[in-house]
């Protein structure tokens, strides 16, 4: 008969924590191992007054929190856990979860021995006890990374080079988050569908991130025409958005992506492909919007 280690836990493989630049806004990101308690825990952690937003995203949950420490009146049942306290400081960010029964449990021993956190102070939970933990986490910037046009008409696919590409780069400071296809206007000089890719991480050390993807691009590329387009704020501007959306709609002029003044977005590969990789970067875990055809009138 197989035996369990420790029947009463489900590790959470990952947590990842992001903050803006003033440090007051948040991005809690959970690496679930099951689905159930995900599931479970976004429908009451978003009772939190802390919560602003909670989505899922592939095997993640993320939390979108505002600073702030609080009092959660919990309740059996109807709210058993949830986020209690948020902080940032220069280096960290700081989660306090708090539950019972085993809502208790899933807030301490399930999320404490996750890969990402530095230090952890946690109740015994269990049974039906009250139980908190907090979490201390490094502070980690967003970077998204715009690539289009690696491919030839004879070989190569943009999507699966940028992924292995984001896998490669990955490691203790830099998380590899998410993988967006991107649908563009189909363009008559375009390979074939005529997408773009987007990919997103996590990292404590951006210029190193970015400078390993450039390389391993330029090693790896088919084209003389590659685009890489980097986005270093928290979220992409309205502005960037706006070109996005264009881009999506119809064919625009190569020249126009030299005006976009957003001081996060930086150029790294200026070959043609740029438009779409610019375009990209605002659609990052925005699949159903990203996917879509345009006709040039939606």
């Amino acid at each position: 008969m197989a035996s369990i280690s420790d029947p009463y836990v489900i590790r959470y493989p990952q947590i990842v924590a992001v903050a803006d630049e003033t440090g007051s806004t948040v991005e809690l990101i959970e690496f679930f191992d099951c689905i159930g308690g995900a599931m479970w825990t976004q429908h009451h952690y978003q009772k939190s007054p802390l919560v602003e937003g909670v989505r899922s995203v592939g095997p993640t949950t993320r939390f979108l929190l505002r600073l702030g420490a609080v009092d959660l009146a919990l309740e059996g049942s109807r709210f058993p856990a949830g986020i209690s306290c948020v902080s940032v400081t220069e280096n960290e960010i700081a989660i306090t979860y708090i539950g019972m029964g085993g809502g208790g449990v899933g807030a301490t021993s399930c999320r404490a021995a996750a890969k990402g956190v530095l230090r952890e102070r946690c109740d015994p939970a269990g049974g039906g006890k009250i139980a908190g933990a907090t979490l201390w986490l490094p502070r980690r910037q967003r970077v998204l990374i715009g690539v289009d046009d690696t491919d030839t008409a004879e070989e190569g696919a943009t999507w699966t080079l940028v992924h292995n590409i984001a896998k490669a780069v990955e490691d203790g400071q830099s998380v590899y988050l998410s993988h967006t296809i991107v649908q563009l206007f189909p363009v008559a000089y375009r390979t074939k569908n005529c997408v773009s890719l987007v990919a997103e991480f996590a990292t404590t050390e951006p210029e190193r991130l970015i400078g390993r993807f450039g390389e391993l691009l330029k090693k790896y590329t088919l084209s003389e025409k590659t685009g890489m387009a980097v986005y270093t704020g928290f979220s992409p501007s309205e502005e960037l958005r706006e070109y996005a959306k264009d881009v999506k709609r119809g064919e625009v002029a190569p020249d126009r992506v030299q005006n976009i003044r957003d001081p996060h977005l930086r150029i790294v590969i200026d070959g043609r492909g740029i438009t779409g990789a610019v375009a990209a970067l605002p659609f990052f875990t925005r699949y159903e919007e990203a996917l879509e055809l345009c006709s040039g009138k939606n």
